[in-house]
């Protein structure tokens, strides 16, 4: 079983990244996508989604990370993909899935579900650009308004040359709303002869066992539910390997984001800790009821120094290592 980290978009940047990977169980991390337009984009540009390329493409505790792009143009999202695996991404992904208005009105991310044969011109593109040892990846849905056009979709992905490709169980249509169909996924892999990776709805060990099944996919991609149990992946891996595990428990999830980093980020603005706080909060809440009254507490603080003073009062340091081993 392999585990990738999901692109979130405003989301797993790459202190969440960071985080989340030294908790451990994940296998691969793939980036918030970098919108493409009609340039190759400069290295500074690739960085700053993705600070990795500057330690070999490696989070801190070494698991690698996948450049993301969004976008129409083929030709240009193929030097773009060249350019970023020279920089040290560790194969590139293709993103067909995001369902943002203002990214879908641009003709990226899950409209092109509409147009399998852009979607072919543009996985082949790139395949052709990036050098054969590196993966070409793409992430889908099963359609955009309804599921009548998968089989052509896989299709148009797995004929274009894609290495493997990540399902999101899920239409346009759905959004986030549960749940993920698994089981519309094992017809498509009767077509298909590359990797599929099952996304969508995996919030418990129990999830990921039911998604395997249901889905008939060995290698499962993690998002919500990673932020919401941020050793979810870790607690997935040593039940599949019959590992005995201590989960994190809540003033250890509180410590961690003490000791996250995002606080120290000199260069985004006063109150960019206290957002990100109480945004990671909303998903926490799903699991660690204390999570509510921690909210609470902080949610008319706006300075990261008084945020953090609240976190400290509850953080407790884990009797692990930092990556959550005994």
């Amino acid at each position: 079983m392999k585990l990738i980290l999901a692109p979130m978009e405003g989301v797993v940047d790459f202190k969440m990244r960071e985080l989340l990977t030294d908790l451990g169980g994940f296998d691969l991390c793939v980036t918030e996508f970098v919108r493409v337009v009609d340039l190759t984009l400069p290295r500074r540009v690739f960085v700053r989604y993705c600070p990795e390329l500057l330690n070999g493409g490696l989070t801190r505790s070494g698991t690698p990370v996948r450049i993301q792009l969004l976008g129409q143009v083929p030709h240009v999202l193929a030097a773009n993909a060249r350019k970023a695996v020279k920089l040290g991404s560790h194969g590139i992904d293709l993103n067909f899935g995001c369902p943002a208005k203002t990214v879908n009105k641009s003709k990226g991310g899950a409209v092109l579900l509409k147009e399998p044969e852009q979607i072919y011109q543009i996985i082949k593109a790139v395949r052709e650009a990036v050098p054969e040892e590196h993966v070409v990846s793409a992430k889908i849905r099963l359609g955009f308004d309804d599921d009548a056009n998968s089989c052509e979709i896989v299709d148009a992905v797995q004929s274009a040359g894609a290495s493997s490709l990540a399902i999101h169980a899920r239409t346009k249509r759905d959004g986030y709303r549960p749940p993920a169909y698994w089981e519309k996924i094992p017809p498509l892999l009767e077509r298909l002869t590359i990797p599929v990776v099952a996304n969508g709805e995996i919030w418990q060990i129990e999830d990921a066992i039911r998604c395997q099944q249901q889905s008939q996919c060995q290698d499962l991609m993690l998002g919500r539910g990673a932020l919401a149990t941020p050793d979810l992946a870790a607690k997935i891996k040593a039940h599949v390997q019959a590992r005995t595990y201590k989960p994190l428990d809540w003033q250890e999830v509180v410590y961690h984001i003490v000791n996250s980093s995002m606080h120290q980020d000199e260069n985004v603005s006063e109150k960019y800790f206290s957002a990100r706080t109480k945004q990671w909060l909303g998903y926490l809440k799903l699991q660690y009821p204390e999570a509510h009254d921690l909210f609470e507490e902080i949610k008319r603080l706006k300075a990261k120094s008084d945020v953090v003073t609240v976190l400290q009062k509850y953080a407790k340091s884990p009797s692990l290592d930092s990556n959550h081993n005994i």
